[in-house]
């Protein structure tokens, strides 16, 4: 029986009971941060209807919209949130905002102007928002200060007017950006804001991550254009604090601290207090925009486990004049890499290997796509993370608001950051791969200072790549910008839209449905699953479409619970065997037609027994700590080149080829005889097979398997000549690959293809290497060694072996068009010479 979420907060939720962590959140919030109340237009916004509402939707109103202070790590006391109802209208292309004109319809900022929350509720390429703002007389802007204006997030291309005055323009649709709007200012009362935005979505090539402008219901989803992070200003001194570069040194137990400023004299400088609570543990004192050296003795170090973090205040001084007062906070912690005891490369915390044991979370919701519906919702998401225990969120091609990265610093949960990707489909111009890589570097700049990131993921399966080559530079230049993270070049480098591994970066990472993916680490690279599982469940009246889809449909919540166990257990296995240091579940939440969460996208179902998850979790991290268990002890297997099954094709006649080794004769459908290298062979016209009626391949161990084949065609279709059933996708595939126009040996997701594509009418002679004891996958053409895999594990399962196709999602595919002579399965990996040696015996 599935169970109603979240269990400890109550629909409404006027009177919920909170955490200790809500408190003290609020507490910090309460203290210093609490904004003078705002004026807002009220009249004429309404709610738009979602099609699903989380718990926290309808706590959602005018007054309230994400209240909180928005940048947690850079607090001042005074402050003013302009979130609310603004004015709204769309706008044509190149039209310019008439000033002190009200527009005609009303939308709740931040809300995307596609969300229901927003109340607009629909997508516009240019659109504008105004309101009207007053400036507390207390703040004497003018005299002693100047008022800024910020913008959490804007997508995409946002122009910003103060009283018809131009004060900021900023491209991109997930970086905050500011203004000093002081000159634009009319002495008191009334002042009028007006912000311009355009954001065409995947018309572009602008980086949009998941949203399209028209959903595929598949894996892309409903875009999120406009303001949607919080709006907010404040007064700041002439010269102030701009913002904080701080990194942790756990051997020195010292914070690098840089207070970068701007405006004064230049002649300022600062004074660093580190508190733990309420007692000192340093003073320090220098020069403003010059790094600082912060002691922190005896350091409690931030984990998964304890993630205690310090207090810090900074006092900008002019002279013995403070100006400028900001209060911050850090964790003292360190990320790397270490070999552990089987001499494989793992990811290290604070010196120790630790499994990286996380999920894929996309960050969208129902009632508001980009924007969670409050804080607590937000921080929700967060905590059902520790309570199915998980220590990692691999952020999914999208950003968040700072609160998010502040919560997941305070619950202890380490942060993959993706890059969101731009569009799939093509290569992109020049000039959008520039831009891609100056939001990029914009990206890392204003998130390197949340404890919790521990990694940069720049690139997603390939979607927007240009080249290889770029990726590798890319790889190179983030860890050059931030070298005290791990940077994952390529996350799915084994998928999809990928121009293959450019070898740069710390971390080699694949993909694979339903995995988990098990790449080893090399000699400079640790390794790591970036997406396995999807395993679906519906679930009725809590689905966006009514219906969805997943890598894995299971019928109820305890058979959905069985394959999430069974599947991590493999995940242990892939860590001990293969050196994996992380693994990323598919998904937190079910999103629109991805029914592969464990909640529902509106949060109110929990799809699996969380205790069974939680335990499995926890057994992964305890024990992939980089001891190994040494893999599986090699086989010599059968000697000699006949094979324990060989199938030369020379009957000429009858429905039956038989096995001239072994047992298992194989039953011919859609084929018929023809002429061979030498002797008979079997043709295949598309539809045909050559079933052994018996499994001759042990998945788990080192196996060969050669052919003989004659293409009709070599088109963008996939052509199998020999392959292994398992009820869901083939064990193997000796064939041509139509996506590379290329021969290969492959798995589900992982290829090793022939250079050069096959000429039709023209007999090669492949043969398929599985070493289970070396962990590659390697494919023979002509006796010469065309490409080898790292693939330290298989994919199981038992079923026939067959000739002339293959299965993939549990259909019978890929049939062969063309003809297949003298096969032969044998049950040791082939050395290279005894391949061009079978390859040369006709």
């Amino acid at each position: 029986m599935l169970s109603l979420a979240p269990p400890t907060r109550p629909r409404g939720g006027r009177s919920r009971k909170r955490t200790v962590l809500a408190v003290l959140s609020a507490l910090l919030t309460a203290a210093a941060l609490t904004p003078t109340a705002a004026a807002q237009p009220s009249d004429g916004w309404t709610p738009g209807e979602a099609r699903l509402t989380t718990p926290w939707t309808d706590d959602v109103s005018p007054r309230n919209a994400l209240p909180e202070y928005p940048r947690p790590q850079l607090t001042r006391p005074e402050w003013r949130n302009l979130n609310g109802v603004w004015e709204f209208a769309g706008a044509a292309e190149g039209q310019r905002p008439e000033f002190g004109e009200p527009l005609d319809e009303r939308i709740l900022v931040p809300y995307p102007t596609e969300s229901a929350l927003s109340g607009i509720q629909r997508h516009e390429d240019h659109m504008f928002y105004r309101r009207t703002f007053d400036v507390p007389e207390k703040w004497r802007i003018g005299h002693h200060n100047r008022l800024t204006m910020n913008f959490g997030a804007v997508d995409y291309e946002a122009t910003v007017w103060v009283n018809g005055q131009e004060v900021a323009s900023h491209t991109g649709g997930f970086g905050a950006f500011s203004a000093d709007v002081t000159d634009a200012l009319t002495g008191r009362g009334e002042q009028e804001i007006v912000v311009a935005v355009t954001d065409r979505t995947d018309a572009t090539w602008q980086p949009v991550g998941k949203q399209r402008r028209v959903p595929d219901r598949g894996i892309f989803y409903e875009s999120a254009s406009g303001i949607w992070q919080t709006v907010w200003m404040e007064p700041v001194p002439e010269g102030h604090v701009a913002d904080l570069d701080m990194v942790p040194d756990i051997d020195d137990s010292t914070l690098a601290l840089t207070a970068n400023t701007t405006g004064g004299d230049g002649r300022m400088t600062v004074e660093a207090v580190v508190r733990d609570g309420r007692r000192v543990v340093s003073r320090t004192r220098g020069s403003a925009d010059e790094p600082l050296t912060l002691p922190v003795p005896d350091a409690k170090l931030w984990s998964p486990d304890s993630p205690f973090l310090y207090d810090l205040e900074v006092v900008l001084r002019d002279g013995h004049r403070p100006v400028d007062r900001v209060s911050s906070y850090f964790g003292m912690r360190e990320v790397g890499m270490t070999e552990g005891e089987d001499g494989k490369l793992r990811m290290t915390l604070n010196g120790e290997i630790l499994f990286s044991m996380s999920t894929l979370d996309q960050g969208y919701w129902p009632d508001g796509l980009f924007t969670a519906p409050t804080d607590e919702a937000l921080r929700w998401d967060l905590e059902q993370h520790k309570r199915l225990g998980f220590n990692t969120v691999r952020k999914h091609i999208k950003t968040e608001p700072d609160r998010w990265y502040y919560h997941a610093d305070r619950l202890g949960l380490l942060v993959w950051q993706d890059m969101p990707s731009m569009r799939t489909g093509g290569r992109p111009p020049a000039d959008a791969a520039a831009q891609f890589e100056t939001e990029l570097h914009e990206l890392v700049e204003q998130k390197k200072d949340w404890t919790s990131v521990i990694g940069w993921v720049p690139f997603n399966e390939g979607w927007g790549e240009w080249s290889r080559e770029a990726t590798g530079r890319i790889a190179g230049e983030l860890a050059e910008q931030d070298p005290t993270r791990l940077v994952n070049a390529h996350s799915g480098v084994n998928c999809c839209d990928s121009l293959g591994d450019s070898g740069a970066g710390h971390v080699i990472d694949w993909h694979a449905y339903v995995g988990p993916a098990a790449p080893a680490p090399d000699d400079t690279r640790m390794s790591m699953d970036g997406e396995h599982g999807g395993f679906g469940l519906e679930v009725e009246d809590h689905m966006w479409f009514g219906e969805g889809h997943a890598y894995q449909m299971l019928p109820d919540q305890q058979s959905l619970t069985a394959a999430y166990v069974d599947n991590q257990r493999a995940v242990l296995d892939a860590a001990r065997r293969c050196g994996i240091s992380g693994a990323v579940y598919t998904q937190l939440t079910d999103v629109e037609h991805e029914v592969n969460g464990f909640f529902t996208y509106d949060r109110q179902v929990e799809k699996m027994d969380f205790d069974a998850v939680r335990e499995v979790n926890e057994e992964i991290i305890a024990g992939a700590d980089g001891s190994g268990d040494g893999g599986p002890e090699p086989d010599p297997g059968t000697p000699g080149l006949d094979g324990v099954h060989a199938y030369p094709f020379d009957e000429g006649s009858g429905s039956v080829a038989g096995d001239a080794v072994g047992d298992a004769d194989a039953a011919l459908t859609g084929a018929e005889w023809t002429e061979g290298v030498e002797g008979g062979a079997v043709s295949f016209e598309g539809a045909g097979e050559a079933d052994t009626g018996a499994q001759l391949v042990d998945p788990e161990g080192s196996y060969s398997v050669s052919a003989w084949v004659r293409l009709d065609e070599a088109g963008t279709g996939f052509q199998t000549a020999v392959s292994q059933d398992t009820g869901g996708n083939s064990a193997f595939f000796l064939q041509y690959s139509g996506q590379d126009q290329r021969w290969a040996m492959s798995f589900a997701g992982l290829r090793a293809v022939s250079p050069e594509q096959p000429e039709p009418g023209r007999w090669y002679h492949l043969t398929g290497v599985r070493d289970a004891q070396e962990g590659t996958l390697s494919l023979y053409v002509d006796g010469e060694l065309a490409d080898a895999r790292n693939a330290c594990l298989s994919p199981g399962g038992s079923g026939d072996t067959v000739i002339g196709r293959a299965q993939y999602g549990g259909q019978d595919v890929d049939h062969l068009r063309g003809d297949v002579d003298d096969v032969r399965i044998f049950d040791r990996a082939l050395p290279g010479h005894e391949v061009a040696e079978l390859a040369s015996r006709n």
